[in-house]
């Protein structure tokens, strides 16, 4: 078991962090509001990096995501990434890949994934899909939805069809969210019976990529901070429960990151991964919260300032905990697996 990066993806992890951190400043995401930053997003594709994660792979992925994560970029990267380009670069045929992959990798199509409980979405005989999805990140800026139907089959939906719209909606963390409204529309299959399985996998390991990345950006903050506030007539930093709240809190970061890394490698050299998926997703859900409380708390009377930059991370901290299943959700899922005996 080796984590090391390959030098593309030490590559494109440091070409990340050099846009997300040039970019994605307190100033220009208080801009942007709950939206998207096109700049950003115009400057990581000219930059070719959401075409490189077909190269990189999930483990590349993961890092990249863990970037825009530290930042709290407000960009579809990581979402167009796991619901776009690995969904169809890993599970459509030949003429999918043709025709989607291109507009994917250059960023001129972006996708989303709506993955709800059974039976919010059916399909008829023709693939035709009614049904609503009330809340979906980044929704606004889709061109094309990743949906499930009632029988677990992934479908891609164009957002261009009159029979799928979108309403804005407001979520914890700006994520550009909408509810998905679906009348009949047109959506093509991807993948067989496992996709949808793989593509949940692969989404909940991206996440915990993102978080590591938001609790190591709360934590850094959080450290900044306290080693210049006095108190007493010393920095907060020389506390000792200062100092252990602080080591806790990048315990659970680390403990974060190694676990979103060894799933990732796994599915990467085609092992079986579906327990250590859920464990990044419950360390992401359980620990996060965690870090980012203390991010906060750390941060005294400032963490309690609605516009102040931690305040960012809070909100992403515990809408990531929220996405894709809550830590009791994932636990419960995680013992259902082994005690079936799925352990692939």
């Amino acid at each position: 078991m080796d984590f090391t990066p390959t030098e593309e993806q030490t590559a494109a992890q440091e070409l990340a962090a050099t846009i997300f951190g040039d970019l994605a400043t307190h100033e220009r995401l208080a801009a942007a509001g709950t939206g998207t930053d096109a700049e950003l997003w115009k400057a990581l594709c000219a930059a070719g990096l959401p075409g490189a994660v077909e190269e990189i792979g999930l483990l590349g992925l993961v890092l990249l995501a863990e970037e825009q994560g530290r930042t709290t970029a407000q960009v579809p990267f990581a979402a167009s990434g796991v619901f776009g380009l690995l969904a169809v670069a890993r599970h459509g045929t030949e003429e999918q890949r043709e025709r989607l992959l291109p507009g994917l990798r250059d960023g001129t199509s972006v996708a989303t994934g709506a993955f709800p409980p059974a039976g919010h979405v059916r399909a008829d005989a023709e693939g035709r899909l009614t049904g609503a999805v009330e809340w979906v990140p980044w929704l606004r800026d889709a061109t094309h939805v990743l949906v499930t139907d009632q029988d677990g089959a992934v479908r891609l939906v164009p957002m261009a069809s009159a029979e799928a719209t979108m309403v804005p909606v407001e979520l914890t963390a700006p994520w550009a969210a909408g509810r998905l409204v679906l009348d009949g529309a047109r959506g093509e299959r991807i993948g067989g019976a496992g996709a949808r399985a793989d593509v949940l996998a692969t989404a909940r390991i991206v996440c915990a990529g993102l978080q590591a990345g938001v609790c190591a950006g709360s934590l850094a903050r959080a450290v900044a901070y306290t080693s210049v506030r006095e108190q007493f007539g010393r920095p907060l930093s020389t506390h000792q429960a200062v100092q252990l709240r602080a080591a806790d809190a990048h315990m659970d970061t680390e403990a974060i990151r190694v676990t979103a890394y060894e799933a990732a490698w796994r599915l990467d050299e085609g092992l079986p991964a579906a327990e250590h998926a859920l464990t990044a997703a419950w360390w992401a859900s359980e620990a996060g919260k965690r870090v980012v409380h203390a991010g906060q708390h750390l941060h005294g009377g400032m963490g309690a300032d609605l516009d102040h930059p931690v305040h960012r991370h809070f909100l992403w901290g515990r809408q990531l905990d929220a996405y894709l299943g809550c830590g009791t959700e994932l636990l419960a899922e995680l013992g259902d697996l082994i005690a079936n005996g799925e352990r692939s």
